[in-house]
């Protein structure tokens, strides 16, 4: 009979509280769809602080001056003001092959005879969870190590990108902090911020680390950086206007919350293999184009701020299509 007693006790709070997620979920899509409607001012739109995320392919011998020169067209007449171009990953120890980049001085000598107004950061990161461990002293030396041979070579500047960053990581700010000597342009992904209270905590309890960063942690990451690029693809929205809502929120809190001094870059899908069928079809280049513009227009005016796509061998002819005809509308 206690048995019993305790089953049903424990089946009612269990249906509770999948009530209450169930609630808690149709009330933040409401949210976000709401987020997702209006027309965007005409003047919500590039400003020419745009940013392109490039593949291993360009300083490891694969791609040739030829290739600059049609990324060079591609790009003339853009928003395009950055690339990132991808010349680790670190080890697992946090050093830098230099056999990872064997091309670069090549390529740049290519990228500034052909594109001599778009700087060229070096994208350098590596996975964080049971991989590289950043909070290991002698690991972050060796990576601090080769971001200066990086800045040897001649790139603008440093693009971090380590992946999961849990929320209130000092040894994450550590790095940066002692990065910024190191060059003029220091620019990091970050993963999205906590659309609302109490979703990061929800969501790390499911996933196993954070897929949010809390709004206090982002400022500190930003106002230590240069650019700050936010992931917002990878959302796991259901629908278009989901999606596009979800980006109108991103971009909207880090408008509030990002520095003057620090650009703000709106990460933007221009990839079709995210792993999960219905992201394929909710997520694109054009709901993060509308999404940007539509937190534009209730902000105001801001000059650092743009999107930035990912990635370039990705990229289709629709994606451009919808990056220059609902973004770099000039």
């Amino acid at each position: 009979m206690i048995a019993r007693t305790v089953i049903r006790r424990g089946l009612r709070a269990l249906a509770l509280a999948l009530a209450v997620l169930v609630t808690l979920a149709a009330f933040v899509a409401a949210a976000l769809r709401l987020q997702f409607t209006g027309a965007p001012e005409a003047w919500a739109k590039s400003t020419g602080n745009d940013a392109l995320w490039l593949g291993h392919a360009w300083v490891d011998g694969r791609r040739t001056e030829r290739d600059v020169e049609a990324m060079a067209v591609r790009l003339r007449g853009t928003g395009i003001r950055d690339v990132y171009v991808h010349s680790g990953p670190f080890e697992w120890d946090g050093s830098l092959n230099p056999a990872k980049h064997p091309n670069a001085g090549n390529f740049l000598k290519w990228w500034r005879k052909h594109l001599p107004d778009v700087r060229v950061s070096a994208w350098l990161g590596q996975a964080v969870k049971n991989g590289l461990d950043l909070d290991d002293p002698a690991a972050r030396a060796r990576v601090l190590a080769g971001a200066k041979h990086i800045m040897d070579l001649g790139f603008d500047g440093i693009h971090y990108n380590f992946e999961p960053i849990g929320d209130g990581d000092t040894d994450f700010l550590d790095l940066l902090d002692r990065t910024r000597p190191l060059t003029t342009l220091l620019s990091v992904s970050t993963p999205q911020l906590e659309p609302y209270p109490l979703m990061r905590l929800a969501v790390r309890a499911t996933l196993g680390h954070d897929k949010y960063w809390s709004h206090g942690f982002y400022q500190e990451v930003a106002r230590r950086t240069d650019q700050v690029a936010i992931m917002t693809y990878d959302s796991f929205m259901p629908a278009q206007s989901l999606y596009g809502g979800h980006v109108v929120r991103q971009a909207a809190l880090a408008l509030d919350l990002t520095p003057a001094t620090t650009s703000i870059l709106i990460g933007a899908p221009a990839y079709h293999d995210h792993g999960v069928p219905f992201l394929d079809g909710s997520e694109s280049v054009a709901g993060a184009a509308e999404g940007a513009r539509l937190a534009l227009s209730s902000y105001g005016r801001r000059e650092g701020f743009g999107l930035a796509l990912y990635v370039d061998f990705a990229a289709t002819e629709e994606d451009w299509k919808e990056y220059t005809g609902r973004w770099n509308t000039r």
